[in-house]
């Protein structure tokens, strides 16, 4: 993706205040909402520059992305150059940070912030790192640059700034990624874009960078034992790259000063929260900190248990990922750090219905976290909550610690990891949903993300097999709307969601192999989880290449509103007992739950034929758009 597509030629013909409206409007159609005035400024101010420079090193050919996305998540670059090297003759691309600061200076004690004078807080992340990282992710996420990663090189530009105001700024630059230019060093410049760039056109190249096969993602729970102890498994953004290095920070500085802190990473789905949490994981262990990884999830727990501890030599690993429900007795302090995955799903108490009398505990589970270690960190998102019992969120987290005198210490993350990184298709779910008041939108496809809708679940059954004869990972969800039988004598799973005369399997509900069917911690995971439908409390924390969505009876549409209906919910955690607002509230984050669990692409059908009806005027179908993704296993 990317808001403006142009030749240097062209771009150079256009006014300042053309270039500002055309970038504008590109950015709203990528994110949904309009920029900043600062931002607006900054392309009037840069852009005729760089234009300027390519046309007077005889490159106005050479094509310019402006506001690239970056694949697979949701930076964005200031501009990416796509054109032919003059010596190989091969596609050359050149990412381009353009910066108008006038004097900058390194933060000592913030190697990764610089001071940049005259600018409103002063403070600002160091721009180097920052295309060092943009690249590293083009050359892992697209093909054509995994397999030459020479075609692609990084640069900043501060185009308004001598040399020797910018001079820190020089100082251990990487030759390859953030190579640094001012404006005192345009001759160099000059000699640098005619040692990248060819005067020909660069339409070709550009148009196969942008339709360059997307290489997979690693998942959360593809992560080894020996990869763990390595820094570097995950591309964290900027924002999950400040959580990260905050909460180091606080459990260094909690140690020290023997005060308890707490940290709190806020995000939607896909916004990073398990990348970060095993991140800080791995750091931690390296670093000879007592640490655990807990959640209340026995899908995600089990998982984490059984892919990183899951070999012989890797078996005492398995006690670092842990429950909430396990510290109703632990010490004050007794580890260094607890990293609260999917927090949102602390309950009040620990205690269960299937607890033992004698081990119950009344205290709220978030006491027994916060008092089990010298500083816990919650990842957590306010609207992943789905049922009652959940009470995890910054404002509960916030009260208790004001109560107690803890100081919190808050990120949010606003970037995207899931769903290609489409900010576009997460607002599309929360406006269908109900969940953001803004008027629903027909979805076109924006280059990171594809949506279509099927006519019958066989249709998208059919369709999400197809796409794994393709190395695509996929699983069909539902919401909770058909009864869950117990297994046949025999451990055949009952064909329980039942539409129209198609059938299928809710997911083993065991924790061993039952009918050829995974456990229900590994559904998510095992391949054979595709011929079983997966609800909520398998999905939730997982993601998969393709997501096959059954919208239940649970979800209508009535005189142009969706509307809830949980009389038709089967889920004994969702009693209909419940308030009609408050039961929708859970049911609506159900399915954003649901919806967000891909990072390619998703299918939906709805069972209400009036819900059916509007989605065909949101989505395409199927029949008119099939889906037409490269085969991986031969790419």
């Amino acid at each position: 993706m990317f808001a403006l597509r142009l030749s240097a030629h062209e771009l150079s013909s256009l006014s300042a205040n053309e270039i500002e409206e055309k970038v504008f409007e590109g950015v709203k159609r990528m994110i949904l909402r309009s920029t900043g005035l600062s931002e607006r400024r900054s392309w009037a101010n840069s852009l005729p520059v760089l234009a300027n420079d390519l046309i007077r090193a005889g490159l106005g050919q050479v094509e310019v992305l402006i506001e690239y996305s970056i694949p697979g998540n949701s930076e964005r670059a200031d501009a990416v150059l796509a054109g032919v090297h003059p010596g190989s003759g091969e596609d050359s691309f050149l990412v381009v940070e353009l910066k108008q600061w006038r004097e900058v200076r390194l933060l000592p004690d913030r190697p990764r912030k610089v001071d940049v004078t005259g600018v409103p807080g002063r403070k600002r992340d160091h721009p180097g790192p920052q295309v060092e990282k943009y690249c590293k992710n083009m050359r892992k996420k697209l093909a054509c640059l995994h397999e030459d990663p020479e075609k692609l090189r990084g640069i900043l530009y501060l185009h308004n700034a001598p040399r020797e105001q910018i001079e820190d700024l020089y100082k251990e630059a990487d030759q390859r990624y953030g190579m640094v230019f001012s404006s005192s060093e345009r001759d160099q410049l000059t000699g640098y874009l005619r040692s990248r760039f060819a005067s020909v056109s660069g339409a070709a190249s550009a148009d196969r960078l942008l339709g360059s096969m997307i290489r997979p993602t690693r998942s959360t729970t593809q992560l080894s034992a020996r990869q763990l102890a390595r820094r570097g498994q995950f591309d964290l953004l900027q924002e999950q790259e400040e959580a990260y290095l905050l909460a180091l920070r606080t459990v260094e500085e909690a140690r020290a000063d023997d005060h308890k802190r707490i940290v709190v990473v806020t995000g939607g789905p896909g916004s990073g929260k398990s990348a970060v949490a095993l991140e800080l994981l791995g750091a931690f262990m390296r670093r000879g900190y007592n640490v655990r990884h807990a959640t209340g999830s026995s899908a995600f727990t089990e998982t984490l248990r059984t892919v990183v501890a899951g070999g012989p030599e890797q078996k005492s690993l398995r006690g670092v990922f842990d429950y909430f429900s396990g510290y109703t007795r632990a010490r004050r302090n007794d580890i260094d750090v607890l990293i609260c995955d999917e927090a949102h799903r602390l309950r009040k108490t620990s205690h269960s219905w299937r607890t033992r009398k004698d081990l119950r505990s009344e205290r709220p589970q978030i006491e027994e976290l916060v008092n089990a270690a010298r500083v816990p960190v919650f990842l957590l998102d306010d609207h992943q909550v789905i049922r009652p019992t959940e009470v995890g969120s910054l404002t509960e987290i916030r009260r208790y610690a004001d109560e107690r005198g803890i100081e919190v210490r808050h990120v949010q993350l606003n970037g995207l990891f899931r769903c290609g990184g489409s900010m576009v298709y997460d607002e599309w779910v929360r406006r269908t949903l109900g969940i953001s008041q803004d008027e629903s939108f027909r979805w076109e496809d924006d280059g990171a993300f594809i949506l279509r809708l099927a006519e019958s679940p066989a249709e998208m059954e059919e369709v999400l097999r197809e796409l794994t004869e393709k190395s695509r990972s996929a699983r069909l969800t539902a919401g909770y709307c058909w009864p869950w039988s117990e297994p046949d004598e025999d451990g055949t799973l009952p064909d329980d969601v039942r539409i129209g005369d198609w059938s299928m399997p809710w997911n083993n509900k065991r924790d061993t192999v039952l009918g050829g069917a995974p456990p229900r911690t590994l559904w998510a995971t095992d391949p054979r989880g595709l011929d079983q439908v997966g609800c909520i409390y398998t999905a939730q924390g997982f993601e998969y290449d393709w997501a096959g969505v059954i919208l239940g009876p649970d979800l209508k549409f009535r005189d142009g509103v969706l509307t809830t209906d949980n009389r038709e919910n089967k889920d004994r955690n969702l009693p209909q007992r419940l308030p009609a607002e408050e039961a929708g509230t859970y049911i609506r984050n159900i399915y954003k739950v649901l919806l967000t669990r891909a990072m390619e692409g998703a299918v939906v059908y709805a069972v209400d034929p009036e819900l059916q009806e509007h989605l065909r005027h949101l989505v395409p179908s199927l029949s008119d758009s099939p889906i037409k993704v490269p085969d991986r296993a031969r790419s």
